[in-house]
């Protein structure tokens, strides 16, 4: 079996905004429901590699799918727009874990959106400067072309429900896991694969100051298949962050990690899997700009 982590969570997010609600891309109309004041604010964060020192992506434009229009074309006039660009948009998602590059700002309808396109230059078929491409630690000189299948004719399709509310300044973030989102097919074939890149909707607007709170969640003896994490500030009842996320077999035992970002502070982290024992750490302080690990947490019997 191998089922991979399916929706990491986080309250902020670096690089990649486009402005107000709760979905990523700017853009009017889409997503049912009128909603004045209503805005979208979008961020691109990532996960550190031990194996690429850079991945550079090349943005020509971002676009939000509203509900029931997934299999929509790009340039279909419901998807709204979160940003184009005029020339291309140059990223190296490697430096984005604690900062923020803001894209837009744009009205967008309240509604029920269930993908981001991410529409990106192609790569020159000959000699030519490369649009994506990644750098590993092993090699500092080497530029390696990035594929990105059908990013150029239908764009990446990035998966996840996420809601835009009437009248409030939202958010959502893509969080860009370069462990699974970019595939090595050897003789140094590098692939871009969307499912490596996940929705998140924080629980307020993107801030620049955040730190962030992980772990690896295990169980020895069988499948916890899925687990609900949620992340509760000190005093509150209410999650700050929260996710799902799903487990891989790996050297006999069941294994997923999660992060979320979340502002400097004090924060407690529940788990809550089907047929395990509820789980809650004990405070952690969590540090603008710096990584908070919770290392390995073992499910138990109820």
């Amino acid at each position: 079996m191998s089922r991979r982590l399916c929706k990491v969570f986080s309250l902020v997010g670096v690089c990649l905004l486009a402005a107000l609600a709760t979905a990523q891309l700017p853009g009017c109309g889409g997503g049912g429901g009128g909603g004045g004041g209503t805005a979208l604010q979008v961020g691109l964060t990532d996960k550190q590699s031990d194996e690429f020192a850079n991945v550079f992506i090349t943005i020509k434009e971002v676009r939000v799918v509203p509900a029931g229009l997934e299999d929509a074309a790009d340039n279909d006039s419901r998807l709204p727009v979160i940003v184009s660009y005029n020339t291309p948009h140059t990223v190296d998602i490697l430096t984005l874990r604690f900062q923020q590059e803001v894209l837009g700002t744009i009205p967008l309808a309240a509604g029920t959106y269930n993908q981001v396109r991410l529409i990106l230059a192609p790569n020159p078929t000959g000699q030519g400067t490369l649009a994506n491409y990644v750098i590993l630690k092993s090699d500092l000189q080497t530029k390696i072309p990035l594929k990105t299948p059908s990013a150029k004719e239908s764009g990446l399709k990035v998966l996840g429900h996420f809601d835009v509310k009437p009248g409030i300044l939202s958010a959502i973030i893509l969080d860009f896991d370069p462990n699974t989102a970019i595939v090595d097919r050897g003789k140094g074939d590098f692939i871009l694969k969307p499912t490596g890149i996940r929705i998140i909707q924080p629980a307020g607007p993107l801030n620049a100051s955040f730190g962030s709170l992980s772990g690896t969640i295990v169980s020895t003896f069988k499948d916890w298949s899925s687990a609900t994490v949620t992340v509760v500030p000190r005093a509150g009842v209410n999650p700050i962050a929260a996710g799902t996320i799903f487990s891989n077999f790996t050297s006999s035992r069941w294994e997923g990690q999660f992060s979320a970002f979340v502002p400097g502070g004090d924060y407690r982290i529940h788990v809550q899997a089907k047929g395990f024992a509820p789980y809650s750490s004990p405070m952690q302080t969590v540090t603008e700009k710096n990584d908070t690990s919770l290392g390995e947490i073992f499910l138990k019997n109820p």
